[in-house]
């Protein structure tokens, strides 16, 4: 089974976490809570394998909290595919859709080539782009400034350090989908999921919290049965 753990926010601090069998389209289990937590996200993959069920992946976003839960709960037995829809959004929010340098042009260019890969050919020219870039801009990104009052020291160009970091950390698991090309390689499902459950909530903007969280689950319940 292959699985997309993802968690969306509605108002009243209720965080839901769908896991989604990917492979039947259905809700294998979900949690009603406040946040995406790790001891929650642990205790429910940990339920999982105790039922003796098959994960042969799981992609997400990467919050920390279920990173932290699937390191813990599966060593490195189950791939973690990367949502490479998120990697890419957060890559042009940070460096935004006009980035005003020459680095930040050429990396928001290289982020926007990700969700375009399809062979492992394409993934090594992309790795082969993403290498040239920081050699070539690697003074650049490792600028510094310096408060004069404070002598406090910072890296000039945080945004375009972040985006880095963030590629070079989730490329390990950018790219799991062209082993198994059952592995989803982006958590649209379930977003698009959500997306539909709210629309319909709205409809009832004057339920009690209470109310909102059975919603919710008859909401899932009857979505599983239609599956």
């Amino acid at each position: 089974m292959h699985i997309i753990l993802d968690g969306t926010y509605f108002s009243n601090d209720i965080c839901l976490v769908v896991y989604r069998n990917s492979d039947v389209k259905c809700t294998q289990l979900y949690r009603l809570s406040d946040n995406e937590r790790y001891e929650e996200i642990r205790e429910d993959l940990e339920n999982l394998k105790a039922l003796n069920i098959q994960i042969e992946s799981i992609t997400c976003d990467g919050h920390r909290a279920i990173l932290k839960a699937i390191r813990k709960v599966f060593k490195r037995s189950v791939p973690t595919q990367r949502c490479l829809v998120h990697i890419q959004r957060m890559s042009r929010i940070w460096l935004t859709q006009e980035p005003k340098s020459i680095a930040g042009k050429q990396l928001l260019n290289i982020t926007q080539q990700i969700c375009k890969i399809e062979t492992e050919n394409q993934r090594q020219e992309w790795l082969r782009a993403l290498y040239d870039w920081d050699v070539e801009h690697r003074i650049y990104i490792n600028e510094k400034s310096i408060n004069p009052g404070t002598k406090r020291i910072w890296y000039t160009h945080k945004m375009l350090r972040r985006v880095r970091h963030l590629l070079i950390s989730a490329f390990p698991n950018m790219f799991h989908f062209l082993e198994d090309a059952q592995i989803p390689k982006t958590t649209n499902a379930l977003e698009s999921f959500f997306g539909h459950l709210k629309d319909n909530l709205s409809i009832h903007r004057g339920l009690s919290i209470k109310n909102r969280k059975n919603f919710v689950k008859w909401y899932l319940h009857f979505r599983n049965d239609q599956a």
